[in-house]
């Protein structure tokens, strides 16, 4: 018993010890550093637009909450958003671009599931973003519920996990269906408008988004049945463990500001008054939060002024300050009763 009270006084010693050490430096991984040494981020666009995540204007122009994500993790690895590439890649080219080098990193409503998460040589981040799977039908076929579009000809986006979780909800109540799959989302939303399906399966975002750019958007209902809630990472290459933490942190410091209430508007004056230590390891007023992720220590700062909040982001791009006015729902702070919650900087 002695040598064991005696043991556990040596480590806490040596714990002691090391809490008064200043934090090392930390290797950010193979691919934080080839981005520095470039001095751009390769981040995903799509073929074409997809509405409210990666749209991209006759000018080549991109916007969206993907688009931001990609930008604020620019500014946090490079200091600036100017310092991104977008690279226009299919739902089913994401994963071999990613894997070959032609991207650096898939910020693309990627959900994680577990064949991609062991089978594909993928990391992932933690959550920035939940969707809900549900339908919309043509409003002329009196659909309520999945069952009354039994039989039925469901749109569905082409190499998506969306083909999964339909198949897997029809198959379990017995629903017969038939999936009519597209690569863009322009030739399906084309089919739709045009009559071709008598639904669309998809991301609550994206349903609301293709009704909203309808023709006749009243020609369209959306079901109130959630076939699935998909936690969406971003994902890097397996092993890539100093990117992930810098990704997490990333994540992380943008629902911080919003807990605090730091906007891009009044990040100075946070800045030069911070009301906690909490936001003065976060704004880099006190050194160390960017030392251990191999960043500058006023990457988050650089980054929220860049960027704003998450729900600035969140509001801009497909919330209540966008033309799609979708409800946050469980994308809201887990204070606001959402599942979205920031780490703990200490």
């Amino acid at each position: 018993m002695k040598r064991h009270l005696t043991a556990i006084a040596a480590w806490a010693a040596v714990g002691a010890a090391g809490a008064a050490l200043p934090a090392a430096a930390a290797d950010p991984g193979p691919t934080v550093r080839m981005i520095q040494e470039r001095g751009s981020l390769l981040c995903t666009g799509h073929n074409g637009s997809y509405l409210g995540f990666a749209e991209v204007d006759d000018r080549g122009n991109w916007s969206g909450f993907d688009i931001e994500m990609c930008r604020a993790l620019a500014t946090a690895i490079l200091g600036s958003p100017d310092k991104l590439q977008i690279i226009p890649v299919s739902w089913a080219q994401r994963f071999p671009a990613l894997q070959s080098g032609d991207i650096d990193v898939i910020i693309k409503v990627t959900g994680w599931t577990m064949s991609r998460d062991t089978e594909l040589g993928l990391q992932y981040s933690l959550p920035y973003f939940f969707g809900p799977t549900t339908i919309m039908a043509r409003t002329e076929i009196g659909a309520r519920t999945p069952e009354d579009l039994a039989g039925g000809v469901f749109c569905i986006n082409a190499g998506t996990s969306i083909e999964r979780i339909v198949a897997d909800y029809m198959g379990a109540r017995g629903i017969p269906y038939e999936a009519l799959n597209f690569e863009k989302p322009e030739e399906l939303r084309a089919a739709l408008y045009a009559g071709r399906c008598d639904a669309l399966a998809g991301f609550g975002p994206f349903l609301a988004a293709t009704r909203f750019n309808a023709p006749d958007p009243e020609a369209f209902t959306i079901l109130d049945a959630v076939l699935a809630l998909e936690p969406e990472g971003i994902a890097v290459r397996e092993g890539d463990d100093g990117f992930v933490d810098v990704i997490n942190w990333m994540i992380s410091a943008l629902l911080m500001a919003e807990e605090y209430g730091i906007t891009r508007d009044n990040v100075d004056e946070v800045r030069a008054n911070p009301p906690s230590a909490s936001v003065e390891r976060l704004l880099g007023v006190s050194p160390g939060v960017g030392e251990r992720l191999g960043l500058s220590d006023d990457w988050a700062y650089r980054m929220i002024k860049a960027v704003g909040n998450y729900g600035e982001i969140y509001d801009r791009t497909i919330g209540e300050g966008s033309v799609y006015r979708l409800p946050r729902g469980k994308n809201h702070l887990w204070s606001n009763g959402g599942m979205l919650y920031p780490l703990v900087l200490d």
